[in-house]
Formats: C-alpha cells, structure tokens, sequence
C-alpha cells in the first residue's frame, strides 16, 4: 500500500517545536496564520477566517491559542493604543504603521524610517528591543 502524503503535517512540527500539543484547533490556526507569507492579525478577524474555513472553535478559544503562541514564542503581540490587539507572525526586528482610519497595521520597509539612541542613554539602559508604531489618521 502507497503511504498518502500529510499536507499539514508542517503544522505539527511547528507546535512541538514550540512544545505545545498539537490539536486540531491549534494545527487549524496554525495553517491559517503561517500558510502564507507575514500578516498581522487580530484575534476576532482570525476567528472569522477560521469559521470560514469549517474550524469549529469558539472566539475565547482563538484568544487563548494566540496567547499560547505568543507566550511560545511564535507570534509577537503588536499593541496599537486602540482596543485591539494584532499579532504578528514576523518575529524579526521591524516597524510599523497603524491607520486608524481603517484599523490597518503594517510592516515598514527598513528604508522607511531610521531609530537612533544616544550612546549615553545606551551605557544607562540594556536596550532590550525597540517597538515603533506610526499612527496615520488617512
């Protein structure tokens, strides 16, 4: 008998190298946020996506698995000043742009903004990481 090919099966590796248990609803997730290029995502848009994509799950239940990923390592919680929360499936270091107009974030190209810190404030503070997000109203 030919052995079938898993086409999720990437999706079992990423939760155990990130030592969490692979169910369905996380491997479910896990398809939906990392089977395409980087996005940023809040937590009721990504539950909407799953219910269209047959994942039955509840709202708290997406809430929860971000968290999960985020305190594993695999997604960084972008904070916007507004009552939304987007997660991030980028983990390198990068800006970011926040329309409050449509409630959009996005990436900003390296070539698009320049952060500098003062040596002195360097040799005060152990600079850990630097988060920049630009607020454009249109």
């Amino acid at each position: 008998m030919k052995k079938t090919e898993r086409p999720f099966a990437w999706t079992v590796d990423v939760l155990r190298r990130a030592n969490l248990r692979p169910t369905c609803q996380r491997m479910g997730l896990v398809k939906l946020l990392f089977g395409c290029p980087h996005r940023h995502i809040c937590a009721e848009d990504l539950y909407k996506e799953a219910k269209e994509n047959g994942l039955n799950l509840s709202l708290a239940t997406v809430y929860n698995t971000l968290n999960q990923f985020k305190k594993s390592g695999l997604l960084r919680e972008i904070l916007t000043g507004t009552d939304k929360a987007f997660f991030d499936t980028n983990l390198t270091p990068h800006y970011h742009l926040f329309s409050e107009q449509d409630g959009c974030l996005q990436d900003l190209c390296d070539d698009q903004i320049s952060v500098r810190l003062s040596k002195d404030f360097l040799k005060e503070k152990n600079v850990k990481s630097i988060e920049v997000i630009i607020r454009v109203e249109k």
